[in-house]
């Protein structure tokens, strides 16, 4: 019996270390990859001075663009869950002509340079923008503002949310819904109580890279926003001001982005591993 249980361990050790279908060499080709992405991380943290850390991270500037950054990241999340939810619903289960090309367009903020997407911006809402010219006739200048940094934001991290829950519904498909509506449910309700929540992983994912997307976006801020202190000055540009004067504290400043970024992809993509119960 011993030795049948000794067998039977080898057994279950040994189809765990198996990995069916996946040749050697692509294994070794993804710890490559693995290596590629980990060792930039390793040498920030060996470049660091630990002992000067809290000085470099407590400075007011550096206080004023963590506190900006997350200001401004949760707000542009939010705006994306109000905007993308909808915009996602329409572009997945409504087919319309020129479907194709809005998509496209939702899209176009991941391909171009931030840079360009500034200039974009700052052409639709800048005080002589399409939009903006009229805004500044009542008062009302976006640019070089806080709101400018939430339009960049949220300009550039919108595609993420869109992409996230489409995704999700073209794989959960239209069979709930319509059963709700053949039992008399209203398509509001049918909404609130079956689609939103057939839209979890695909919300929990793109709520998630929303917010570190707009928590790390530099180019369009910058061309749209400008670098004020306390104002539009984020946590990117804080870093690339102060890597001209002071490298050191902008390692330390990169530290705590890499950081926050991790943690809350990892605390939203945290899974518990299932217990298995043991045979009797």
């Amino acid at each position: 019996m011993v030795a049948h249980m000794s067998r039977r361990h080898f057994v279950t050790r040994r189809q765990r270390l198996v990995t069916p279908g996946i040749p050697p060499t692509t294994i070794a080709i993804a710890c490559l990859a693995g290596i590629f992405f980990l060792l930039p991380f390793i040498a920030l943290l060996t470049g660091i001075r630990w002992t000067d850390l809290p000085a470099l991270l407590t400075t007011q500037a550096a206080l004023d663009a963590l506190w900006l950054s997350l200001r401004t990241a949760t707000t542009a999340t939010v705006l994306c869950l109000l905007l993308g939810i909808p915009l996602a619903l329409v572009l997945a289960r409504i087919d319309f002509p020129g479907r194709t090309l809005a998509r496209a367009i939702v899209l176009v903020p991941l391909v171009i340079p931030p840079v360009v997407a500034g200039i974009v911006l700052t052409e639709a809402f800048g005080r002589r923008g399409l939009i903006g010219e009229h805004l500044s006739a009542f008062g009302i200048d976006i640019a070089f503002t806080t709101a400018a940094v939430v339009l960049a934001q949220t300009f550039v991290a919108l595609p993420f949310m869109v992409t996230s829950l489409e995704s999700q519904l073209v794989s959960t498909g239209q069979h709930y819904e319509r059963v709700a509506q053949s039992l008399g449910a209203s398509k509001w309700r049918t909404f609130t109580t079956i689609t939103l929540p057939l839209l979890g992983p695909g919300l929990l994912s793109g709520t998630v890279l929303t917010f570190a997307r707009a928590l790390g976006e530099f180019g369009a801020t910058i061309t749209f926003a400008g670098s004020l202190q306390g104002t539009t000055r984020t946590m990117p540009l804080e870093i690339y001001l102060t890597r001209e004067t002071d490298p050191d504290a902008a390692v330390a400043l990169s530290l705590v982005l890499i950081g926050i970024a991790v943690i809350v992809i990892a605390v939203a993509y945290f899974r518990p591993a299932k217990r298995r119960r043991p045979r009797s």
